[in-house]
């Protein structure tokens, strides 16, 4: 009887699993399912563009008909809703139970509001195709608004635009909102000393673990393309007009973008096991704990470097975890046993990307800024997208990510 494969979400470790398996199995080794709520795959590293307004949201999906053969893998759009896996099945929203012989959780992230007041409900924040659509049209409709209205509005923070966090996604963020405010300032004939772009961060530096000169650079690069920083000033709460800092001071926003954290997907505490902060802390073979059948990945796992430190859950780390799990199975598959090998993060390197033919990196033991790190960043990104989807879809995405 062929083994039942599950994977839940088509996201970077859920898809790099799917595809390991469609490249090494023939069609009648395993039954494998691939579920997911949409029926495209996005990139998420590059949601802050579409957020922005440089670069349309279709621009970064792609169909998984394009990626997946469905002659080898069933696919099924469906959300799920719980993840008995005591009872080793898998519920979802409709109604609909899923059994499996492997299950191969990655089901992505939420966002984490540190307790912030307010935050869930006044702030935007980039996770999805869906809330990056929000926030595009939200700023463009405050441009327009202000100019019917032909009223000066400062006092209300009309045209301030409050980035939350300075990690990744909002240093990449804030240079392509940095990049685009000037053409919706000349769309609509506004005067730009009433923009501002202020990016506020809790913790002492900008681009937390990065180098710092590095991240001096990054600033220095924002700060000429008008972005305010506020470093080392926690938000204390959010209001539908302000935010309020924790040193009392409120800041008058119609607009604010919440960058500062995600946690795993609140499905995982459906699993009937311990987690933090809806992650699992897997053992060394990417398994929850106890359960010899269910690989957790992605977002929804922890796992510990050397140091005993956790690795930032990033793309780079979930394909390299897909890979690995989908290689596992396929010893499950041929061999009915695991050929276990533990899993190895190699770090390949990082860029940040701080808004048209702007960059910081590190690869290797080199250090890139400028140009120089905004080509690296392209030549990762089209190297992702022929991993998935070789040469023609470097062809039809890649000049679109650079």
């Amino acid at each position: 009887m062929m083994k039942e494969i599950l994977i839940l979400g088509a996201g970077y470790g859920g898809l790099t699993t799917a595809l390991t398996l469609q490249r090494n199995l023939s069609y009648n080794e395993a039954k494998i399912t691939l579920v997911n709520k949409h029926d495209y795959h996005y990139i998420t590293t590059h949601l802050h563009q579409p957020a922005a307004g440089t670069v349309n949201p279709s621009k970064i999906k792609i169909n998984l008909n394009e990626l997946i053969n469905m002659e080898k893998i069933n696919f099924v759009k469906a959300e799920v809703k719980e993840l008995p896996i005591h009872e080793k099945k898998v519920i979802l929203h409709n109604g609909d139970i899923l059994t499996y012989d492997i299950l191969v959780v990655s089901l992505g992230s939420d966002v984490e509001t540190f307790g912030i007041e307010g935050l869930k409900e006044y702030a935007f924040s980039i996770r999805s195709i869906n809330s990056v659509q929000m926030i595009r049209h939200h700023i463009e409709k405050i441009f327009a608004d202000y100019k019917a209205t032909n009223e000066q509005k400062l006092d209300e923070g009309e045209l301030t635009f409050i980035v939350g966090g300075a990690g990744f996604t909002g240093i990449e963020f804030v240079g392509e909102l940095a990049d685009r405010i000037p053409q919706l300032i000349k769309t609509y004939d506004i005067d730009p000393n009433n923009v501002r772009i202020i990016n506020i961060e809790a913790a002492p530096n900008a681009l937390p673990g990065f180098d710092p000169k590095l991240v001096d650079y990054a600033v220095e690069t924002l700060k000429n393309k008008g972005v305010e920083f506020k470093i080392n000033t926690p938000i204390k709460a959010c209001t539908k007009n302000s935010v309020i800092l924790a040193n009392g001071e409120e800041i008058k926003s119609k607009t604010i973008v919440w960058t500062g954290g995600v946690r795993g997907s609140e499905i995982i505490e459906t699993m009937g096991i311990e987690t933090i902060r809806s992650r699992v802390k897997v053992d060394s073979f990417l398994r929850a704990p106890g359960f010899q059948d269910v690989f957790v990945i992605g977002d929804n796992s922890i796992v510990f470097n050397e140091e005993g430190k956790p690795y930032p859950p990033t793309a780079q780390i979930a394909t390299q975890q897909g890979e690995h799990v989908g290689k596992q199975i396929m010893s499950f598959v041929r061999n009915e046993e695991m050929e276990l090998t533990p899993f190895v993060f190699h770090f390949k390197g990082t860029v940040a990307s701080l808004g048209k033919g702007e960059a910081i990196g590190r690869i290797g033991n080199w250090k890139l800024a400028g140009y120089t790190a905004a080509v690296m960043k392209n030549i990762i990104d089209n190297r992702y997208l022929y991993s998935i989807g070789g040469l023609p879809l470097v062809l039809k995405k890649g000049k679109i990510l650079g």
